[in-house]
């Protein structure tokens, strides 16, 4: 059995090429292009009579921010750092309203959600969770397939990084069976087992995150924002998995399977799967004490995170706690944190972006767009239902431009949701469909999210087939969702 890589190393190196793909250099194109969008807002195109100066030239500077996170002309830190000087620079905003948003609490949770992802991929414990479902559902390929799902649905909650899961914990596991099995990256070879493993587990992992509120970074995002708009969710925790359950569960469940059908693998039996995961745990050793630490320490933050409402105990705070046991016990030393480069990045960035949409909600720009789009919904006599369908599919297949699940939440999260309440479209259904879809598209190309790169990047899949299962996946999904949700609501 081929040694398997290691899941702090594989991150790391994830990050770069992440980066790497981010960031495209100094190219002159998309820089002149992205620039072009805000000038042209600014000064061609016509400011309506009820939009402020102020407010007009906000939206200019976030709609350039905005084409630079889909183009790249540079790193999406610097440029969104770029974005916030010209605010300030400007008088657009005052200096203590630009950086308004680096104290939100939602920001500092998702940026300690990586810091918790770190200790489960230091410790091992999320590599043993799943070995342990190789070992008990392992002997078939689709088997192998459930045992990685399933083992991704029961860490999700307490692994809040889509990303770090696919990186720090599955894929060396997809590899290293795939290399057992004779499936070789970047070779015909690919079809015997690791391109359906690969798919798979890609397709899986939006279901799983979807499935807990604190499963993706951008699910307490969605919230937060939503909140801002006046929709605010009774404890959101329990409520999200209520109503998320039973779709994610199905999804979760049926995406293996359909996948075995339309991307079959070669290899249909896997007998020495499970015997690999059993020499492989029984080279682990037994649970250590970090791994002891580190399971206490997850289920006393979930717990808080589901009961924090009525103790009051915010979740930031609850996150707070967590992590200051994980470094008094030494599970993870500060030097973890401070290498955690994507947490820091994510706060930078994300917390400028969340800013401007903040702003742009304080100065009235998403009021103004939303009833703009609701007379037009409106002159097609369309009903509430029919307005929803149509915005819900514009905010998915949007993502085709988008390199970032966040980023596509920080920019048109608020300006959908207000789009749908002023349809007419329930505020509750809105907030939370809006939130489930910004999982589910984060599987529809080999750029669309953190994981997608992670899974694209081994090797297995050819490019023409992550665009076909991408797009078929999302529409299995789309049925699935919208036919379970449209029981649960009547």
């Amino acid at each position: 059995m081929p040694p398997d890589p290691s899941p702090i190393t594989l991150v790391n190196s994830t990050e770069r090429i992440w980066r790497k793909r981010e960031g495209r250099g100094q190219d002159p194109v998309p820089l002149l292009v992205s620039l072009a969008v805000g000038l042209a807002v600014r000064f061609l195109a016509p400011r309506p009579a009820e939009v402020t100066p102020q407010a007009w030239q906000l939206l200019s500077i976030f709609l350039t921010t905005i084409a630079g996170l889909v183009l790249g002309p540079l790193p999406v830190g610097a440029w969104a750092f770029l974005g916030l000087t010209a605010t300030v620079a400007t008088r657009t905003l005052p200096f203590t309203a630009a950086f308004g948003a680096f104290t939100n609490e939602v920001i500092w949770l998702i940026v300690i959600s990586f810091f918790f992802a770190r200790g489960f991929v230091k410790t091992g414990l999320g590599d043993r969770v799943a070995t342990y479902f190789v070992k008990w559902l392992g002997r078939s390929t689709l088997g192998l397939s459930y045992g990685l799902a399933i083992s991704e649905a029961c860490i999700a909650p307490a692994m809040p990084s889509t990303t770090a899961r696919a990186g720090g914990v599955f894929l060396p596991i997809v590899k290293s069976l795939s290399l057992s099995a004779g499936s070789k990256p970047n070779d015909p070879s690919a079809r015997k087992l690791g391109s359906y493993l690969v798919q798979s587990q890609l397709q899986a992992s939006g279901n799983s995150s979807a499935l807990f509120l604190t499963a993706a970074a951008q699910n307490l995002l969605c919230l937060k924002l939503a909140e801002e708009i006046g929709v605010k969710i009774a404890n959101p925790w329990i409520s999200w998995f209520k109503v998320a359950s039973l779709p994610a569960i199905i999804s979760l469940l049926a995406t293996p399977y359909l996948l075995y059908k339309i991307f079959p693998p070669e290899i249909k039996d896997t007998p020495e799967a499970p015997a690999i995961a059993a020499q492989k745990l029984k080279n682990m050793g037994p649970v250590t004490r970090n791994e002891w630490i580190m399971v206490a320490t997850m289920i006393l933050a979930v717990s808080l995170w589901i009961f924090g409402d009525t103790i009051g105990v915010s979740s930031v705070v609850a996150a707070m706690i967590g992590l200051s046991i994980l470094l008094l016990l030494g599970v993870l030393n500060w030097e973890d944190c401070l290498n955690e480069k994507s947490a820091w990045d994510t706060l930078a960035w994300f917390a400028i972006l969340v800013g401007m949409a903040g702003q742009l909600t304080n100065l009235g720009i998403v009021s103004w767009m939303s009833n703009c789009v609701a007379k037009v919904l409106q002159s097609f006599s369309l009903s509430w239902p029919a307005a929803f369908g149509v915005l819900q599919a514009s905010y998915f297949f949007i993502h085709y431009l988008f390199a970032s699940q966040t980023a596509h939440v920080g920019a048109l999260y608020s300006a959908f949701l207000a789009m749908h309440l002023a349809a007419g479209v329930p505020s509750i259904l809105s907030a939370l469909a809006l939130t489930y879809n910004s999982n589910l598209f984060g599987a529809l190309t080999h750029y669309s999210s953190g994981q997608s790169a992670v899974y694209y990047g081994a090797g297995y899949v050819d490019l023409p087939d992550v665009f076909k299962l991408g797009f078929t996946t999302a529409a299995i999904n789309a049925v699935i969702w919208g036919v379970v949700g449209e029981v649960l609501s009547n």
